[in-house]
């Protein structure tokens, strides 16, 4: 299983990258407006993760044809080694196996069904990351979803790395269900890294040992 920090907040970044426990970091236009950047700001964002030492980073382009994407991709290619994410649209699987066909590592984002996750299996991308979330949240059941997609595309080539997830208990179902990626904002890792019951029990272990100094 493989953690990553979705997120573009410098500060919580390091904070949570010095647990030792995340293998990257995940970005978006999205992840990046909240935290007050803009796709000018990428190529500084990602040379101070570099500096940080974070091995894999995942930026997204931007553009609605397929050539707008290409463009983008280009950009952020040029910038070290990256894994670019392509959203789910017909013009974002035409983008994505154009790059995938140059070497390119890509992630196919915004991923809603397991048919999209069959379609990025059979043209080689090597990622997709389905809104486990925001399925729940229109109707859907996100978990149950992403676990047929697993189901249905196996193993390899194709990983699922699952974003918009909402609890531990999310990350544990799905990673029982051999789903092996997941990406966390800023209060679900801290709630994994320190769960209540955890530090309530580390409070009770102090307080024992303060009563016999």
């Amino acid at each position: 299983m493989a953690l990553y920090i979705d997120s573009a907040d410098r500060p919580l970044i390091a904070e949570l990258w010095g647990s030792g426990v995340f293998a990257g970091v995940t970005t978006n236009p999205t992840i990046l407006d909240r935290a007050g950047l803009g796709q000018r700001e990428v190529p500084e964002l990602y040379a101070w993760l570099t500096d940080l030492g974070v091995g894999t980073v995942f930026l997204q382009v931007l553009g609605r044809t397929r050539d707008e994407m290409l463009r983008a991709a280009e950009e952020l290619r040029s910038l070290g080694p990256v894994t670019v994410k392509v959203p789910a649209t017909a013009a974002g699987l035409s983008a994505a196996g154009v790059l995938v066909d140059e070497g390119a590592q890509v992630l196919l984002t915004a991923v809603y069904h397991p048919v999209q996750a069959l379609m990025a299996r059979d043209r080689g991308i090597q990622g997709v990351a389905p809104y486990v979330g925001r399925m729940t949240d229109a109707g859907r059941d996100g978990v149950a979803s992403v676990i047929a997609m697993q189901q249905a595309i196996g193993v390899e080539p194709t990983r699922i790395l699952a974003a918009s997830l909402r609890s531990g208990d999310d990350i544990a179902r799905l990673a029982a269900a051999g789903v092996p990626d997941f990406t966390l904002g800023a209060p679900l890792a801290r709630a994994v890294l320190d769960d209540e019951l955890t530090c309530q029990a580390v409070e009770e272990f102090e307080s024992a040992a303060a009563r016999h100094p």
